[in-house]
């Protein structure tokens, strides 16, 4: 599709809706965004009912993505050659990836993606480069531009083959934004496209808005060409960007999909399966909120044949009463108290719909720590489940981690980077980023907790083998120690190395 047009774009993002209709995908967000928030009475009519919410959904949301991220996430590379002379290049890569992790506030949206995976179903990140974005310098003019990411909605992402799960293999992928009417006309002035051809959607018309603050539904077209991938982006009326080459050979997106679904992209989310157990909590609770009201209470009831002029509750007020005033004229009355088995019924709904999606009380710290070690084994056992959505978001990250190593062969030019020479010895060098694909890079990424246990695990295996004494060389224990272990490490190897070359001359002559 070297020249598309507006009018088959249009075709296929109605093609991507049509398909998300027929799952009613539009529905279940909206719903599955409502109980999540706290909106779980939305369109009940019961005026004389109070609606309390009972959020089971949004702790255990919360508690799942904080138990998926409990772990740093870092980026570990080598190759699967193992070659000494790449080791450099490495490391340098490794700090890149860390500089990007702090550009895109990746950890931050990673937190996001996860939630809009657990509530929605998915997660998706859009990666794209910003050449007018100012690179980090250090005594030469880089080549400008840097990586940046932003999150969009699975109710914004279609692909083309929407019984494929898998990203890369996609013939296209359309990418939905709303933007400002003005916005879109400035950037398609820039390639001649007359500022007539962009109008406002049909809905800013009928909800009166003018032209220049309505917006406009823009597609963004990804696919792939001759090996790398195109884009082009169009409104219905108009292409306001035209086919370009970006140079990758990835599509720019990462995705996230929580539960996965057989023969589709979209995943299911956590929320959806329980939404009917968080309703009938909400109602057993309010039912039993209005049997209180109603009947917990004392009532009186009086004859009204002696009292005609009703009952008189005043402190000390007379109550005039025809006949003999001691005959019984009232009494008070109380209805039988709501059955036990309303709120443990209510509780035990409330665990039950916990434990299913991964959080019992033991994981939540909602029991007594009597037993230490059946306590560390219950949430072990509990949370083994989203031990499966932790290994697909690890894959999402090390697929993000490609992205940005083809942006970088690609965009990156000639910048600016720290390498190891051959001496050990740290040095701000330049680099030509374009180079990487001559090399031939065949890398192994590891994502998360492994990254960080294997630097802990090599931390003290060096310590044991020095104390032990296996290890005396204090040059080469440095050397072995991870980069970011200790504070001023190749200062150190080379104090070490001006000691041994003193110790190496001759008795009374000092090192020049």
């Amino acid at each position: 599709m070297s020249q598309p047009d507006a009018a088959a774009l249009w075709r296929e993002y109605g093609e991507g809706e049509a398909f998300d209709n027929a799952l009613g995908l539009y529905e279940t967000v909206e719903r599955n965004e409502d109980f999540y928030t706290g909106n779980q009475w939305r369109g009940v009519r019961a005026p004389d009912l109070d609606k309390p919410v009972i959020n089971v959904l949004a702790r255990v949301v919360k508690f799942c993505i904080s138990s998926i991220m409990s772990d740093d996430i870092a980026v570990g590379l080598d190759t699967f050659e193992g070659g000494a002379q790449q080791k450099p290049v490495t490391d340098m890569l490794s700090a890149q990836f860390s500089e990007i992790m702090e550009q895109t506030a990746f950890k931050k949206k990673a937190r996001e993606v996860i939630r809009n995976a657990a509530v929605d179903g998915d997660g998706c990140m859009h990666f794209y480069f910003d050449p007018d974005a100012e690179a980090p310098a250090a005594g030469f003019a880089p080549t400008p531009g840097i990586i940046r990411a932003e999150i969009l909605e699975n109710t914004a992402v279609h692909f083309g083959n929407p019984q494929n799960a898998d990203v890369q293999s996609q013939p296209y992928l359309l990418l939905v934004y709303r933007r400002l009417v003005r916005d879109v006309r400035a950037a398609a002035g820039a390639h001649g496209v007359p500022e007539e051809d962009i109008v406002p959607d049909e809905d800013d018309h009928r909800h009166g808005d003018a032209p220049e603050n309505g917006k406009v539904t823009v597609i963004r077209r990804y696919w792939k060409e001759n090996g790398t991938v195109w884009f082009c982006e169009a409104t219905k009326t108009a292409l306001v960007r035209p086919a370009t080459d970006t140079g990758y050979r990835q599509y720019p997106m990462a995705f996230f999909a929580w539960e996965k679904v057989k023969n589709q992209y979209h995943g299911q989310a956590l929320v959806t399966a329980v939404i009917p157990n968080q309703i009938y909590i909400n109602k057993l609770f309010a039912m039993a909120m209005q049997h209180v009201k109603m009947m917990a209470f004392p009532k009186v009831v009086y004859n009204k044949n002696l009292l005609p002029g009703g009952w008189d509750n005043r402190v000390g007020a007379a109550i005039g009463v025809p006949g003999d005033p001691g005959s019984a004229i009232a009494a008070n009355f109380r209805a039988a108290d709501m059955s036990n088995q309303v709120m443990e019924l209510l509780n035990t709904m409330i665990d039950y719909t916990r434990d299913t999606m991964g959080a019992s009380d033991a994981v939540l710290g909602n029991i007594t720590p009597e037993n230490t070690s059946a306590i560390v084994a219950t949430q072990k056992a509990t949370s083994m489940p989203l031990e499966l959505q932790k290994q697909d978001f690890y894959a999402f990250v090390e697929d993000s981690v490609r992205i940005w190593l083809d942006m970088m062969q690609r965009n990156y030019g000639v910048r600016a980077v720290r390498m190891t020479d051959e001496t050990g010895a740290e040095q701000v060098v330049p680099f030509d980023f374009s180079s990487l694909r001559s090399l031939r890079l065949h890398l192994n990424v590891e994502i998360g907790a492994a990254t960080y246990w294997s630097e802990v695990m090599q931390v003290q295996t060096l310590d044991q083998l020095f104390q032990n004494g296996v290890l005396t060389d204090a040059e080469a224990y440095l050397e072995n120690l991870p980069k970011d272990c200790i504070t001023g490490r190749d200062s150190l190897i080379q104090a070490i190395r001006r000691q041994k070359a003193q110790a190496a001359l001759p008795a009374g002559e000092v090192m020049a």
